[in-house]
């Protein structure tokens, strides 16, 4: 049986209706359990593109 991670720090951020429909795309999309998963991922993927960006300069 695998060790689940857990997530000590909590955060609280308002989003617009688009921004919510956008991550419950890509939650469906990607076949996750939770939308809080979908929205580790994508801040993930945005760090990740972010940090290319501040090399490629």
């Amino acid at each position: 049986m695998s060790k689940e991670t857990v997530y000590h720090i909590k955060k609280l951020v308002n989003l617009t209706e688009e921004q919510a429909k956008r991550i419950s795309d890509f939650r469906f999309a990607m076949r996750l359990n939770s939308e809080n998963e979908a929205i580790r991922q994508l801040i993930e993927m945005g760090l990740d593109a972010s940090e290319r960006g501040v090399e490629g300069s």
